[in-house]
C-alpha cells in the first residue's frame, strides 16, 4: 500500500493566506489527493521535491459488485460515501511530521492519536470529470471542504489526463530511489513531449497524441464500446461461472487473461505479430470453425470498434445452443485468447496507421514513446502484442511505458500528480467548480479539452 522514496531539493510551494501566493520553501509541493470517478474510492499523499516524488499513502476501497456482474452506480456512489471520510482520516497519519524550525504555525495541523504536528498539504486534489457524476461529487466537493478548511488551493483533476500522465509519476517515483540527488534532480521528468498514448479501460479506448500537460490530440477514439467494457463482457460470457462465483472480483478483464494463459506469458512467448496488413485479415483456423473478424478490415479508418467481439460471441452461443452442443473448457480457453488476440491486433493495427500518418506528416521523429495507460493497460498479452507490432512493421525505435499495475487502475496517486502538474503548469481551480460527466482531452472539441470547463484560474 505504501511505497517510499528518499528525495531532496528546493522547491516552490504556497503560503496560507486568504489569497494563493508563491513564495521560496526548502520543502516540497504536498499534496493530498482523492479519486471517486467508478466503483474505487481512493485517497493519496504525494510530496514532489524537483524531479523527485514520494507517495506517503495510497489506498483505495473497491465497492463489491460482484452480485451485478460489473460496476452498479448506486452501490458504488454509497460505497464512496461509506469510505471517503474514514480513508481521508487514515491518510493524515502519513502526513510527515512537522519540523519546529521550518514550519510555522500555519503550517502544520494536528492528527488525533499523534503527539507530533503534521505538515499541512499545500494543495488538494480530486478527480472532477469524467465519470459518473454523482459519484464524482463525493471525491470533488469532499476536497473542496479540505481546501477551505486548510486554505489551500484545489485542483479539479482530469481523470483521462490524470492515467496519460502517470509514467511521468513513475520515472519521478523510480528517481526518488537514486542515491545521487543531484543526478535525479537534474533529469527531466519523462516521458518528455511530444508523445502518444494508448488510454484503455472499462469506460474509454482512445488514442491521444500530448503535446503538452493540457494540448492532447485525439488521434483515434473508439466508434462503439471501451475495449475493458467489451474484454468484460467476453470474460462473463466465456468464464465457466463456478469460476466467476468463486472469484469474487469484478476485475473480469483480468480474470479473462488469468484463465486464457494459466501459465502466464509461457503461453504466448512464442506470438509473432503480422508482418503486413494483408497478413492480419488471413482468418485464424482453429478445430472449432469459427473465427473472429477485425471490423473495417478494408478501410484505414483512425477508429477502434470493439463490438464484434461480443458479437463474434451471441452467434457462436446461440449456435451451440441451438444444436445442443456443450461448449468444452478447451474451446472456452481458445475463446478467451482469440478474443484478446483480435482485439489487441486491431488495436495495435490502428496504432500503426497512426503511427504512419505521422510519417507522411514528416511529424514522426518527435514521437518516441508509447504510452499505454487505464486498467487494461496491466494486461501482459497486450504489451507483447504491442511490442511485436511496432518491431515487425519498422517502429521498433519507439519505447513502450506502462505503469506497474497498481498505478494503472483507477488510483488517487495519479490524481494527485497531475493536480501537481496542473499547478505547477499554473491553475488551479476555483470553489464553483462542478463534477463533469463527460469532458473531452483535446482543446480543437466543442467543450475546448482541459482546459473548456469553466472553473479554472491562474495561480
Amino acid at each position: 500500500m505504501l511505497n517510499k522514496f528518499s528525495t531532496s531539493a528546493v522547491r516552490k510551494s504556497l503560503c496560507t493566506a486568504s489569497r494563493w501566493n508563491l513564495r521560496p520553501r526548502s520543502r516540497g509541493l504536498l499534496t493530498l489527493a482523492i479519486e471517486t470517478s467508478c466503483d474505487d474510492t481512493s485517497v493519496a499523499i504525494l510530496e514532489k521535491e524537483a524531479n523527485a516524488v514520494q507517495i506517503h499513502f495510497l489506498d483505495k476501497v473497491t465497492c463489491d459488485t460482484s452480485a451485478y456482474q460489473g460496476i452498479h452506480p448506486v452501490v458504488a456512489l454509497e460505497s464512496h460515501q461509506e469510505n471517503i471520510a474514514s480513508l481521508v482520516n487514515k491518510a493524515l497519519a502519513h502526513l510527515p511530521v512537522a519540523c519546529e524550525t521550518k514550519h510555522e504555525r500555519h503550517q502544520t495541523i494536528n492528527v488525533s492519536n499523534s503527539s507530533e504536528l503534521r505538515r499541512k498539504p499545500d494543495l488538494v486534489c480530486a478527480t472532477r470529470g469524467p465519470g459518473f457524476r454523482s459519484n464524482l461529487f463525493v471525491g470533488l466537493d469532499t476536497g473542496k471542504a479540505l481546501s477551505v478548511g486548510w486554505q489551500v488551493p484545489f485542483v479539479g483533476v482530469h481523470h483521462m489526463q490524470a492515467h496519460l500522465l502517470t509514467p511521468r509519476l513513475v520515472s519521478c517515483l523510480n528517481r526518488g530511489q537514486n542515491s545521487n540527488p543531484d543526478v535525479a534532480l537534474s533529469q527531466p521528468v519523462t516521458p518528455e513531449f511530444p508523445f502518444l498514448s494508448i488510454l484503455i479501460s472499462g469506460g474509454h479506448s482512445m488514442l491521444v497524441k500530448s503535446s503538452s500537460i493540457t494540448d492532447h490530440e485525439i488521434m483515434a477514439s473508439t466508434a462503439d464500446r471501451a475495449l475493458g467494457e467489451a474484454l468484460d463482457k467476453a470474460a462473463r460470457d466465456i468464464i465457466p461461472s463456478s469460476l466467476l462465483q468463486t472469484s469474487k472480483s469484478t476485475m473480469y478483464g483480468k480474470l479473462l487473461e488469468q484463465f486464457a494463459f494459466p501459465n502466464g506469458s509461457a503461453d504466448y512467448a512464442d506470438y509473432q505479430a503480422p508482418k503486413s496488413r494483408g497478413e492480419e485479415l488471413v482468418p485464424r483456423e482453429n478445430p472449432w470453425g469459427w473465427s473472429f473478424t477485425e471490423p473495417w478490415s478494408h478501410s484505414r479508418q483512425l477508429q477502434f470498434s470493439f463490438c464484434f467481439i461480443g458479437a463474434t460471441l451471441a452467434r457462436l452461443f446461440a449456435a451451440r445452443e441451438a444444436s445442443g452442443q456443450a461448449i468444452s473448457h478447451d474451446e472456452r480457453i481458445a475463446l478467451a485468447r482469440e478474443a484478446m488476440r483480435s482485439s489487441f491486433e486491431h488495436l495495435a493495427s490502428r496504432t500503426i496507421m497512426v503511427l504512419e500518418s505521422l510519417v507522411q506528416k514528416g511529424t514522426d521523429k518527435e514521437v518516441k514513446t508509447l504510452v499505454v495507460s487505464g486498467g487494461v493497460a496491466a494486461n501482459q498479452y497486450l504489451m507483447t502484442v504491442l511490442r511485436s507490432f511496432l518491431d515487425a512493421r519498422g517502429f521498433g525505435h519507439i519505447s513502450i511505458v506502462a505503469p506497474p499495475p497498481y498505478l494503472c487502475t483507477d488510483n488517487a496517486a495519479m490524481i494527485g500528480w497531475a493536480g501537481i502538474e496542473m499547478f505547477e503548469a499554473g491553475w488551479h481551480t476555483n470553489l464553483t467548480s462542478r463534477a463533469l460527466k463527460k469532458w473531452t482531452l483535446d482543446p480543437r472539441e466543442a467543450d475546448g479539452g482541459v482546459l473548456g470547463p469553466v472553473g479554472w484560474e491562474r495561480v
